[in-house]
């Protein structure tokens, strides 16, 4: 079964390109479906399981640090593991979402060795990843 990957930003350009550089890092058969915000992800993750969520912090309607605190109250955390990807890379932000339960945090912009190191490192061998 293919990686599916939930990507949550408000930017349609960045939510295209995170996805670009998912099979760039070598997730080349990944379903990456996308959000605009923490509301559309969590309507989201009601229908379908993902193995794991990408978020921006700062969005509309819902932000990433709302998305995961709601990740974190029901549960889904503890199944679906989620990076935070944002310009937002304070160490009292990164903390805050570390706290809330995120696997790793990389901060905008940044390269695709950053985020295939960060896939590799939670997903591993059993999804296709590269070494």
């Amino acid at each position: 079964m293919a990686l599916a990957i939930l990507i949550v930003d408000d930017s349609p350009a960045m939510r295209k390109f995170i996805g670009r550089v998912v099979r760039l890092a070598g997730f080349v058969d990944a379903e990456c479906v996308e959000a605009a915000d923490g509301k559309e992800a969590l309507a989201w993750l009601e229908k379908r399981n993902v193995d794991v969520i990408l978020t921006d912090i700062n969005m509309p309607h819902m932000n990433g640090e709302a998305l995961m605190q709601e990740l974190q109250r029901n549960g889904t955390l503890l199944h679906t593991p989620a990076v935070v990807i944002s310009t937002d890379a304070t160490r009292d932000r990164v903390h805050r979402m570390l706290e809330l339960g995120a696997k790793g945090y990389i901060a905008k912009p940044f390269c695709p060795e950053a985020l295939r190191e960060k896939l590799d490192r939670i997903l591993g061998e059993k999804h296709g990843g590269p070494n």
